[in-house]
């Protein structure tokens, strides 16, 4: 394992001389420096050779397959970081005048009337910074709404038992009480618990479709009617948008509000913590309560006004504004047609990987998936010891990023694969192979597994120390 930045220190090394400041000014002598900065003293070669060898370890679309499912780790086209790069759209600020970022405001406008078109609603905001956020701020529109029409009493927001965790600590956040209901065996809402659950108290429901087990539910119209019946909204999780754009749109399925997440569906790379996007479209009777402001068009000139029951402002300014930027040259790029291609092509891929691994592994829930699958390990592990988590981490001896491991909670030992639109047949053949190796392995010498991976600097940390005793800082010894 190579040493840290400030092991390789030594006095006196320098890579850059920084010239006098002939600049004279008078600093509070309770803000000066008592003792020097302990930073690294290290020399230009060897700080260039410290952070590319650091580089080269993450492991990111760029460097290969990345089936992470329910987080769309695809390639992302280089185009949109170029668009996203011009000056026109970088040398801005948020407060300058209307009529001086006219051109900004236009791509705005733009990129919010083809999300329209895309999910069905009638209005959107561009300001959430990311898909949980666009949870938040679309329940705070119809928890408002609600109240406005009398009917703050609706406390109840219904959501699967499959369903994003992130989905009940929205609702909760907004003062929601949860009810959660189960899956059937297909991995659909049973609709029987649904009509069980709604009444005169429910408020909405919050429903992914596809849903996190990578099944369309086919008793969708049904699903929104049954909750339009008893008075409620329906809200529509759009992190499984791109395995249905341009085929469906939520609008058309009953939903009233949605969320979209542009870091993982429209371009920008997703990971790391940001920079995401999640605007939130609905349907007309509740784009009063959108956040402010709103980008509008008024005969050709843009303009920014506050919707007359705003909810108020859930974020700076008008949002992640290159983040958009990025996935408006990706939906202009690909247009309509190709827009749909890239939905056929995740659904391909994905059915493609369950079809040559369902011998191999366990797939709980029987039938076409969508863009994700999930394969239960449940019974690999009683027959070999080797349970999800080694396969995972035997994957990333073979040179692939492990899938998402554990979720959803109602699949035991779970491994959710989503291969992506932008993979090819090769790329997914090398995958199913290596996934073969790892089951052969794991009836020939389980405990192979157990010590993977081998191939990292680091084998297997102990994951809860980490999480309860981080190191976050580097401690000097005198």
């Amino acid at each position: 394992m190579s040493s840290l930045i400030f092991e390789k220190s030594r006095e006196g090394r320098r890579c850059a001389v920084i010239p006098k400041c002939e600049l004279k000014a008078e600093i509070p002598a309770q803000l000066i420096r008592q003792t020097p900065p302990k930073l690294p003293e290290i020399a230009e070669v060897d700080l260039v050779r410290h952070y590319t060898n650091l580089s080269r370890r993450a492991y990111g679309v760029d460097n290969g397959f990345y089936p992470l499912g329910s987080c769309t780790m695809k390639y992302n086209p280089k185009i949109d970081e170029d668009a996203a790069s011009l000056k026109g759209f970088t040398d801005i600020h948020p407060l300058q005048s209307i009529q001086s970022v006219q051109g900004c405001l236009e791509a705005m406008y733009m990129l919010k009337t083809y999300l329209c078109e895309i999910t069905g609603m009638d209005d959107m905001t561009l300001q959430p910074a990311a898909g949980a956020h666009g949870e938040f701020t679309g329940l705070s529109m119809i928890r408002t709404y609600l109240s406005s029409i009398g009917q703050g009493y609706r406390t109840k927001l219904i959501v699967p038992d499959s369903a994003h965790g992130t989905n009940p600590a929205s609702a909760a956040m907004n003062g929601f009480d949860v009810v959660n209901i189960p899956s059937t065996q297909q991995g659909f809402v049973d609709l029987e618990a649904l009509r069980a659950a709604v009444g005169e108290d429910t408020a909405a429901l919050m429903l992914t479709n596809p849903n996190t087990v990578g099944r369309f539910d086919e008793n969708i119209l049904e699903i929104t009617d049954i909750v339009h019946s008893a008075g409620g909204l329906v809200y529509y999780d759009g992190a499984n948008m791109n395995a249905v754009m341009g085929l469906a749109r939520p609008g058309d399925m009953g939903f009233d509000v949605v969320h979209l997440n542009l870091h993982k569906t429209f371009a920008t790379p997703h990971g790391g913590g940001g920079p995401g996007s999640g605007p939130v479209g609905c349907k007309a009777r509740l784009s009063a309560f959108l956040p402010s402001p709103v980008v509008t068009c008024n005969e050709g000139k843009y303009e920014l006004i506050t919707p007359e029951s705003t909810i108020g402002s859930v974020g700076s300014f008008y949002g992640n504004f290159l983040v958009c930027i990025k996935a408006l040259a990706y939906i202009m790029t690909l247009g309509a047609q190709g827009i749909r291609e890239v939905s056929e092509n995740a659904v391909l891929n994905a059915n493609y990987l369950m079809e040559m691994l369902k011998d191999t592994y366990d797939i709980p829930f029987e039938g076409p998936c969508m863009h994700e699958f999930v394969m239960s390990l449940e019974r690999l592990k009683k027959e070999t010891g080797v349970n999800a988590s080694d396969i995972a981490k035997g994957l990333i001896d073979l040179g692939i990023h492990p899938p998402t491991m554990y979720f959803p909670l109602i699949v035991h030992e779970a491994l959710m694969l989503e291969p992506t639109e932008t993979e090819s047949r090769e790329t997914l053949d090398n995958a199913i192979q290596a996934f073969k190796k790892l089951k052969q392995t794991a009836l020939e010498n389980p405990q192979a597994l157990h010590d993977s991976p081998v191939t990292t600097p680091i084998g297997r940390p102990d994951e809860t120390a980490a999480v309860r005793y981080p190191i976050l800082k580097y401690s000097f010894t005198e």
